[in-house]
C-alpha cells in the first residue's frame, strides 16, 4: 500500500484515539542506491564470517525483544490499534521462539550436503551442495503485524549471510524502526539499512538491483512488485492475500469450533491475510452452530478483545463488502457497519446463502465473518477451491483420518485440523501459499530456498590423464556409448549380456586412447 493510494504518508494520528505519533523521516529515493551499495560492500565481509559467528551475534535479538515487550506493545495499540494481549501474543513471544530457532538450527540448515555419484561412472570424484547467500536482499513488509513479519526473514536472512535493506510500510514506520533497532550493535554498519517512504521507496530498492525482493502485501501491489522484478531478473518472493475458509463438519466439536473460528475471524479485527473469511457449515449442525458462533461474537468487548481497523482505507473496503453482500441477500446476524468516519468496525456475522458476491470472492481483511450452510464434505470442498486464492484452511471434525483425506484434496498452502490460523507463530513450520495467495515461503528450513541460491561443488581426486567422454570421439567410444546405453536397459537379456562383452572389449581401448 502507497501514499499514492489515498493514505497518508507516515500518519501522524492513532487509529485507536486520534492522539498524536512521532514524527518520521522518509529515506529520499534517490538515496537507496546509496544505501544498496553499502550493504553489498559490507555482505560481502559478513558472508566469510561462519554462521556459528552470526548466530551468537543474532541471539541477543531474543533478550531485547522480550525485554521491551511493553514498549512493543504499547507502540502496536497507539500505531495500529492492537489490543495489547494480541501485541504481545502474536508478535513478540512467538518471535522469541523464532530466534531460538534459527541460532539453534543454522548451522545444521546451512552445512554442506553431500550428492552421491556413482563410483563406476565417476570415479574419483565427490560433490557437494552449499548454500549460499542471494547478497543483498530487499524486504518489504506490511502494516497489519509490522513487527512480527520483518523478523520472520531478517533474522534467517542475516544468519544465511545476506544484507538486507528493509522497508517498512509507511502506515506503521514507527513499529519498523523499532524492528531496526534491535539490530543496533550487533551487526557490522550498514550491514541492516532502514528504508521509509513509500511506493516510491520501494520501487527504488527494485531498481537499485538487490538480489532477491520478500515483499508482503496485497495481490495488486504483488502484481507490480513481481513484473518490476521479472523485468530485471530479480527473484520474488510473494506472500499476498487470503480468502481463508473453515469446513465445519457435522460430527465436530462444536464448541472448540465455534469459539476457535471467532478467534479466527475477529483477531486484530480480520486484519490478517490467514483471517477466516468464509465458513462452510454441513447441515445437521449449521443453526446450532451458527446460534453458538452468534452468542460469542455478541460476548465481545470492544476496544479490549477487538482491535479497530488500522486504515479509513481498510474500513471502506470492509463497508464495501458488507453493503454488497446484504443487497445481495445476505442476512446480518451480529454486528454491521459502524457510523461513518468511525473505524471501530464490529465483529460482525453474516448468512450467506451463494458464492456469487465480492464477500465471497475477494480479500476483505476485516472484522466479517460469512456463514454458509453445505449439505456434504464435498461441497464444502469444492466451494473452498473455488477462489483464487489458497493461503489456509482448517477442517473441524472429530475423523482425523477423513480430516486428512480431505486436506489433501484442498488448494491450500496450509491446512489445520480443530484449529486455525496460528501457525505463523511456529518457527519450524512453512507457511505458504498458493494461486493470488502467492508462492513465498517463511519459516522452516524451506524458506532458505528463496533465502539462499545452492552452490555445487565437484572435486576431482581421480588423477587419471582423461576422462571416458573428452576428446578425441573414436569408434571405440561409440561402442563404449551404444553398449552402456543396451546394458543399462536398452535391450533385452541376451542383448545386455553381448553388450556388456562388447563393453569389456571396448573400454580399455577408449581408456587407453583407442
Amino acid at each position: 500500500m502507497s501514499a499514492g493510494s489515498g493514505e497518508e504518508l507516515f500518519p501522524r494520528h492513532s487509529p485507536l484515539d486520534g492522539s498524536a505519533l512521532a514524527e518520521v523521516e522518509a529515506t529520499p529515493p534517490e538515496r537507496v542506491p546509496e544505501l544498496v551499495a553499502k550493504a553489498r560492500e559490507v555482505q560481502r565481509t559478513w558472508m566469510a564470517t561462519s554462521v556459528r559467528e552470526r548466530s551468537e551475534l543474532l541471539a541477543s535479538v531474543k533478550k531485547r525483544l522480550l525485554e521491551r515487550a511493553e514498549e512493543i506493545a504499547s507502540l502496536l495499540r497507539l500505531e495500529c490499534g492492537k489490543p495489547v494481549e494480541e501485541a504481545v501474543l502474536a508478535e513478540v513471544l512467538p518471535n522469541a521462539d523464532l530466534v531460538d530457532y534459527w541460532v539453534s538450527s543454522a548451522e545444521e540448515f546451512l552445512e554442506d550436503t553431500p550428492v552421491e555419484l556413482d563410483p563406476l561412472s565417476y570415479p574419483g570424484k565427490a560433490g557437494s551442495v552449499r548454500r549460499e547467500p542471494r547478497g543483498v536482499i530487499g524486504l518489504i513488509t506490511p502494516w497489519n503485524y509490522p513487527v512480527a513479519i520483518p523478523l520472520r526473514t531478517l533474522i534467517p536472512a542475516l544468519l544465511s549471510g545476506n544484507a538486507v535493506i528493509f522497508k517498512p510500510s509507511e502506515i506503521t514506520p514507527r513499529a519498523g524502526a523499532l524492528v531496526a533497532s534491535l539490530f543496533d550493535g550487533l551487526l557490522p554498519a550498514g550491514l541492516l539499512q532502514l528504508a521509509q517512504g513509500g511506493s516510491d521507496v520501494g520501487t527504488a530498492i527494485i531498481d537499485a538491483g538487490v538480489d532477491l525482493v520478500v515483499f508482503t502485501g496485497s495481490v495488486a501491489t504483488g502484481r507490480k512488485v513481481a513484473v518490476s522484478c521479472a523485468e530485471r531478473f530479480i527473484p520474488v518472493s510473494l506472500e499476498l492475500g487470503g480468502k481463508d475458509a473453515a469446513i465445519v463438519l457435522s460430527d465436530c466439536n462444536l464448541e472448540r469450533a465455534a469459539r476457535g473460528i471467532v478467534w479466527g475471524a475477529f483477531t486484530n479485527a480480520g486484519q490478517n491475510c490467514a483471517s477466516i473469511e468464509r465458513v462452510y457449515v454441513e447441515r445437521p449442525v449449521a443453526e446450532r452452530f451458527i446460534d453458538r458462533v452468534s452468542a460469542l461474537t455478541r460476548e465481545l468487548k470492544p476496544g479490549v478483545d477487538t482491535a479497530v481497523l488500522t486504515t479509513a482505507r481498510q474500513c471502506a473496503i470492509v463497508r464495501k463488502h458488507l453493503a454488497e453482500a446484504e443487497a445481495g441477500g445476505a442476512e446480518v446476524l451480529v454486528g454491521g457497519a459502524p457510523e461513518e468516519g468511525s473505524l471501530e468496525f464490529p465483529p460482525t456475522v453474516v448468512r450467506v446463502t451463494h458464492e456469487d458476491i465480492t464477500l465471497l470472492q475477494e480479500e476483505t481483511f476485516g472484522p466479517i465473518l460469512p456463514i454458509i450452510v453445505v449439505e456434504s464434505a464435498d461441497e464444502a470442498i469444492e466451494r473452498t477451491n473455488g477462489t483464487r486464492f489458497g493461503l489456509t484452511t482448517s477442517i473441524w471434525t472429530r475423523r482425523y483420518e477423513v480430516a486428512q483425506a480431505l486436506a489433501r484434496r484442498l488448494r491450500s498452502g496450509v491446512v489445520t485440523i480443530n484449529n486455525h490460523g496460528f501457525t505463523a507463530a511456529v518457527p519450524g513450520a512453512p507457511w505458504t501459499g498458493v494461486g493470488d495467495s502467492g508462492h513465498g515461503v517463511t519459516n522452516g528450513p524451506h524458506a532458505l530456498s528463496d533465502l539462499t541460491r545452492p552452490r555445487f561443488i565437484l572435486e576431482d581426486r581421480s588423477g587419471a590423464r582423461s576422462e571416458l567422454w573428452w576428446y578425441p570421439y573414436t569408434p571405440s567410444l561409440r561402442r563404449v556409448a551404444f553398449s552402456l546405453a543396451k546394458v543399462r536397459g536398452g535391450a533385452g537379456f541376451f542383448g545386455r549380456i553381448a553388450a556388456a562383452v562388447a563393453l569389456i572389449i571396448a573400454l580399455p581401448k577408449r581408456l587407453f586412447g583407442g
